[in-house]
C-alpha cells in the first residue's frame, strides 16, 4: 500500500509537559482515519503536526514523502487541505463565501488582487454545491451560521485538490442539522475513490461519517488504539479508554453510536 504520511516515535514537549509521547502511526493512500480520544489527549496537537503547522521535538513525521523539518513547509501545505474551527476567525468578516473557497488557491484567507480563471471558478461552485452552501456564494462570511462556517471552509479546504485532507473538529459546536449536512458531504466525498485520503478529529462517534475505515484513540499523549473502525470502536476499548462502561453500536447505515450501559 503506498504510505501517505507516518509518525515514528514522534513526541512534542511544552513547558517541560507532555504533550505526545511516543507516537507511533502510519496512514496509507484509501484509508480514512478518525481521531479521538479524551480532551487533552493531544488529538489537535498530532494533526496540526500532519498539516506542517508545527514541529515534533522528538522523532520523525513524514508527510507525502516530505520529511518535516527537512523540506520546506510551504511545499506541503499545497498539497495538503486544512479546516478547523479556528480557522474561520481569520477569515474577514466580509469576505464572501465564494471568495473564501477561491482565496486558498494562493493560500490566502482573503482576496485581493488575484484572479481566477474559469476552471478554478468551476470547481469552486462544484464545492459549493457538495457542502449545500452555493446559494451563499454571495453571503458575507460574518453572516453565516456556525455549520454554514463550517462546510465553506471544507469545501476551501478541498479547493486545492490536496492529497490530504485534515479536518480538526468539523462538527464542533453545530446543531443536528448543521452537523447532518455537513456530514453528508463528507460521506460523499469519502465514496469517491479519487478522494483525498481524510483526517478527521472528533469527539463524538456519532460524528463519524460512513466511509471512514480507520481510528486513532489517543490518550494523556500516547496511541490507546489504532487500527480499521470496527476494531477500535469497540465497547471494551472505548470502555477503557473513557473509564465508564460503554455501549458502541455501529447501524446498517455505516454510523456509529455510543451509550452509557444501564
Amino acid at each position: 500500500m503506498t504510505l501517505v504520511a507516518r509518525c515514528d516515535n514522534v513526541e512534542l514537549w511544552r513547558n517541560r509537559t507532555s504533550i505526545l509521547h511516543n507516537v507511533n502511526w502510519r496512514i496509507h493512500l484509501g484509508q480514512h482515519w478518525v481521531v479521538l480520544g479524551p480532551n487533552g489527549a493531544g488529538k489537535t496537537t498530532l494533526v496540526d503536526m500532519l498539516a506542517g503547522r508545527i514541529y515534533p521535538s522528538r522523532g520523525r513525521v513524514e508527510i507525502l514523502d516530505e520529511v518535516l523539518g527537512k523540506t520546506e513547509i510551504a511545499e506541503i501545505r499545497q498539497r495538503v487541505g486544512y479546516a478547523s474551527p479556528a480557522l474561520a476567525g481569520q477569515i474577514p468578516p466580509q469576505e464572501t463565501v465564494e471568495k473564501t473557497v477561491l482565496s486558498a488557491i494562493w493560500g490566502m484567507t482573503a482576496s485581493w488582487r488575484e484572479s481566477y480563471e474559469t476552471v478554478d471558478v468551476q470547481r469552486a461552485q462544484a464545492l459549493m454545491s457538495m457542502f449545500e452552501v452555493a446559494d451563499l456564494k454571495d453571503r458575507d462570511f460574518a453572516t453565516l451560521s456556525q455549520g454554514e462556517k463550517q462546510r465553506v471552509l471544507v469545501a476551501r479546504a478541498l479547493m486545492i485538490d490536496p492529497e490530504m485532507l485534515i479536518l480538526d473538529e468539523p462538527a464542533a459546536a453545530l446543531d443536528l442539522g448543521g452537523r447532518e449536512l455537513l456530514l453528508s458531504g463528507l460521506a460523499e466525498l469519502a465514496r469517491d475513490p479519487k478522494s483525498p485520503v481524510m483526517v478527521m478529529v472528533t469527539h463524538h462517534l456519532e460524528e463519524i461519517p460512513p466511509g471512514f475505515t480507520h481510528a486513532l484513540a489517543l490518550k494523556e499523549g500516547r496511541v490507546f488504539a489504532a487500527g480499521p473502525l470496527e476494531n477500535v470502536l469497540t465497547s471494551s476499548t472505548m470502555s477503557a479508554m473513557y473509564g465508564l462502561e460503554l455501549e458502541i453500536t455501529h447501524t446498517e447505515q455505516g454510523r456509529y453510536t455510543a451509550r452509557m450501559k444501564s
